[in-house]
Parts: C-alpha cells; sequence; structure tokens
C-alpha cells in the first residue's frame, strides 16, 4: 500500500516581511510591505505613500527573525523539522531593486540563515517573491507593468542562487501570483501586496493592466525557473500557487459551469508554467478583449524551456461560486460566497479538510507533477493559560483532519505528495490584516497588535503534537 514516502518533508513556512523586522538595518532598502499598516478582520490595512508618524508599520520590527533566527531555527529542530520554506527579501540584496551591485550584507544574512538550517538537518526551500518587492521599481519603473523589472528580478534570483548553491536544492520563484487576475474585480490588497499597485488608483484599461502584470510575473517565472536550472543542474524549481477550491451551491448545470470558471482563473499560469506555452484559451480571451500583453518569440522560447519540476500549493479554505439569486449571501474573502456546511474560523475562512484532497487531486492529474502544500493551517485568536502556556486543542483538530486528507490523497488516489509545510509555524505578523492576534504558530510570540511585548518565545501544546507527528511520520495524527 502506497504509503507517505520516509524522507516525507514536515515543516513550516514563513515569509521575510512578516517576521524579519530590521527594516532598516543590515542595507535593506524599502520594500513594499514596509508602507502597510497594521488592520484587523473589520479594518483593512492601508498602503501609504511615505511612512506616516503615528501610524503603526508592523514590518519594521515583526517578530525580529533578524536578530532571533537561532534561536528560533533550534525550536524547529528540536521539533524534528525536516524543512522550512523561506522567504529572500529583494530590498536586502538589491535595495532598490536596480542597483549595480548587490547589498553583501543581505546574501551574508541568508547564507547564515540557510547554514543555520542545514546544521539541524532542516532542507531549506527557498521563495525569491513573497510580497517583497523593492519599492524603488514601483515609484521608478511602475512595478510589474514594465518588463524592465523582469530583467531586474533575474539578475537578483542569478545573485541568490550563486551565493546558495550547493546548499539549497529546492526554489520558488514566486508566491501566490495568481492572485493578480484579470477576470476579477480585484481590491487593492492582493494587488498592493503582489505588485505594490493599488487597483483603485490604476489609470486606464484596469484589467489590461492586471493582465500584463501577471503576464509579466508569469514570463519572469519561466524565465527564472530556465535560470537556475542552468547555473544549478541539480536544483528543483516550482512555483507556489494560493487555491481555493470553488464549489457550486447545487446541480444547476449554470452554477455547476460558473463554479468552474471561477476556479479555473487560478490555474492559466501554472498552465503556463507547466505545459511549455502561454495557454491559447487566455491568449484568445485577451485579443477578444483588446489586451496587448507584448508576448514575443523570445517568451514563447522561455515557456518552453522554463518548465516546473514542482507545484507548491497553499489551502485554506473552499469557496462557493456566485449565483443568479444568492446577492445577499455572505460573501468570502475571495469573492464566492458562504458555505452553509462548514465552520468558519474568527476570520471568516471556510474550515474544509475535504477541500485539501480534493485540491490534490484536481492538481495532480491535470499536471502529473510532485506537489508539495506550502502553506496551511489556521488563524484563530490565543490565549495564554494561567501556566504560562496556550493549550490549542483547535489548531491541532484542525490539522489532525487536514493531515488525515492529505494521507488519502496520498496513500488512496496515488497523489504524489512529498511534503507539508504549515503557514506560520512561529506566531507572525498576517499579509492580509497586518495582526498579531491572528496567529497560527506552533510557538508563541509575545508581540501584540499595538507593538508591545517582550518577543519571548514559548512552544504551545501543537508544538509537541507536531514534534510527535514528525517521529512517527504521520502515524500519529
Amino acid at each position: 500500500m502506497t504509503k507517505l514516502a520516509n524522507d516525507f518533508l514536515w515543516g513550516g513556512s514563513i515569509a521575510a516581511h512578516q517576521l524579519e523586522g530590521a527594516w532598516q538595518e543590515g542595507g535593506k532598502g524599502p520594500a513594499i510591505m514596509d508602507f502597510a499598516t497594521s488592520g484587523s478582520a473589520t479594518t483593512p490595512r492601508e498602503y501609504t505613500k511615505t511612512i506616516e508618524a503615528g501610524r503603526h508599520y508592523p514590518s519594521h520590527e515583526g517578530i525580529d527573525f533578524y536578530h532571533r533566527y537561532k534561536e528560533d531555527i533550534k525550536l524547529f529542530g528540536e521539533m524534528g523539522f525536516k524543512s522550512l520554506r523561506i522567504s529572500i527579501d529583494w530590498s536586502r540584496i538589491y535595495p532598490n531593486g536596480d542597483d549595480a551591485e548587490p547589498n553583501q550584507a543581505g546574501i551574508e544574512f541568508y547564507q547564515s540563515v540557510v547554514d543555520e538550517l542545514l546544521k539541524y538537518n532542516i532542507e531549506p526551500i527557498v521563495t525569491l517573491y513573497h510580497f517583497e518587492l523593492p519599492m524603488n521599481l514601483v515609484h521608478s519603473y511602475d512595478s510589474w507593468k514594465n518588463r524592465q523589472v523582469i530583467d531586474f528580478y533575474l539578475k537578483y534570483v542569478e545573485t541568490m542562487v550563486e551565493a546558495l548553491k550547493g546548499k539549497v536544492k529546492y526554489w520558488v520563484t514566486f508566491n501566490e501570483m495568481n492572485h493578480i487576475d484579470p477576470q476579477t474585480e480585484a481590491s487593492d490588497m492582493f494587488t498592493y501586496i503582489l505588485a505594490g499597485l493599488k487597483y483603485s488608483e490604476l489609470e486606464g484599461n484596469k484589467k489590461e493592466i492586471l493582465a500584463v502584470v501577471g503576464y509579466n510575473m508569469t514570463l519572469a517565472g519561466v524565465k527564472a525557473t530556465r535560470l537556475i536550472h542552468q547555473l544549478d543542474p541539480q536544483s528543483q524549481v516550482g512555483c507556489v500557487f494560493g487555491i481555493t477550491p470553488t464549489y457550486p451551491v447545487n446541480c444547476d448545470p449554470i452554477n455547476v459551469l460558473n463554479a468552474f470558471k471561477e476556479m479555473d482563473r487560478d490555474f492559466y499560469q501554472i498552465d503556463a508554467m507547466c505545459y511549455g506555452e502561454f495557454p491559447k484559451y487566455k491568449l484568445r480571451e485577451y485579443a477578444d478583449m483588446g489586451f496587448d500583453i507584448g508576448m514575443t518569440e523570445e517568451d514563447k522560447q522561455a515557456f518552453a524551456e522554463g518548465k516546473l519540476d514542482y507545484i507548491g500549493m497553499n489551502y485554506y479554505m473552499s469557496d462557493v461560486a456566485h449565483y443568479e439569486g444568492g446577492d445577499d449571501d455572505e460573501e468570502s474573502l475571495f469573492g464566492g460566497v458562504q458555505n452553509p456546511f462548514l465552520e468558519k474560523s474568527k476570520w471568516g475562512w471556510g474550515i474544509d479538510p475535504i477541500g485539501l484532497r480534493y485540491l490534490l487531486n484536481y492538481t495532480y492529474r491535470r499536471y502529473g507533477l510532485p506537489i508539495i502544500i506550502c502553506e496551511n493551517g489556521l488563524g484563530a485568536v490565543d490565549e495564554v493559560g494561567p501556566d504560562g502556556v496556550v493549550h490549542d486543542d483547535y489548531r491541532i483538530d484542525f490539522l489532525q483532519k487536514h493531515l488525515s486528507e492529505l494521507k488519502k490523497a496520498v496513500e488512496e488516489d496515488k497523489v504524489d505528495c512529498f511534503g507539508y509545510l504549515m503557514w506560520g509555524p512561529i506566531d507572525l505578523v498576517s499579509a492580509t490584516t497586518g495582526e498579531m492576534k491572528k496567529r497560527y504558530g506552533f510557538i508563541y510570540v509575545d508581540k501584540q497588535d499595538d507593538g508591545t511585548g517582550d518577543l519571548t518565545r514559548t512552544p504551545k501544546d501543537s508544538f509537541y503534537w507536531y514534534k510527535n507527528l514528525i517521529e512517527t511520520n504521520g502515524e500519529e495524527l
């Protein structure tokens, strides 16, 4: 019987802008998330033009991973992590994005982080773009609307691959670029965190701009994949997509079709990166809309030569597609409506373990490539008990149910899934709301939404549960 592989990559995922802090140290330049204020489930984050006095910008300190990474990685090692996905902040390497020479202090910081991971036999998975765009590339080049940014990105990619070659096997070119979608009525949040652009402030044909941005990021991804393979033929290159399975509200054929369309819009970039060409259906769609994405013959060659080795999937929730007569239904984060058959988190995210199994099956059968779950987890309000410990049985329950479905996907459905990386294994700043209150971690960090707290790290009950899970390779859920 098929089982999880003995070298299954159990671990977690983090992102630089959500935990490093030290936003003006070590030669780092300003990046787009440095201008994102704190928010909440009911109050959206604001993205300011300058750093405004009296406003709280949570990325400026994060959880101070920049100075405490050895302490944190030691805790991950104690849990028995097999892998940790980190991201590199582009603005630590090229502070302005277009600098002639890299910032050596930034390179050395990430070399030290990787060395510390290897010290504990933790496989580093390195994401090269996780919402960390140097702000100068927005101000001076209009972000990913400008193809010059692709060249700057490739220069940065080459710098980091050369710096970490022989130590890093798994690379991720982008995280969740699929949230740039010209078929969706976009929000400022997603266009900003991905490209530093506010949807409400785009001038001209907004949907065409999103099509160009999405295309240029996709092209950058395949060019980076080709480049990394050239620089280090032993490497494995993937891209991470945040996919929300979308269900029809009922079996009315029009609702089934609408659900398919809402879900499928997230897959055109994966198609482009796996099949060796930008999808013809998308080109026809753009042609009908009068969009010019600027595709060249050289681009076509890059798509043919820059195919992925594996797919990374971020899964948090499922969705129900909009339907005729459903205008009064409660909306979900990604524009669908809430599923009455599911429980919701305190942030309104539908909790759907079976959706993970469905997504794994859908993706594996479409592409036939190995898959790693790069993000999954429960954002919750954790209370420290009288004994000084967070007793997070609700988090353990969430993970048990999701991992049970992952195991079924591997053992019963024969999906090639080679790892599970829980999002935010240590409490960090939420990308969507800017909160510390929304906690995911196995490790509690004494940091509050107003910036107070001494940053002490304390294992939660889930810390020991996950440690045992890793020791038994998933046998003891």
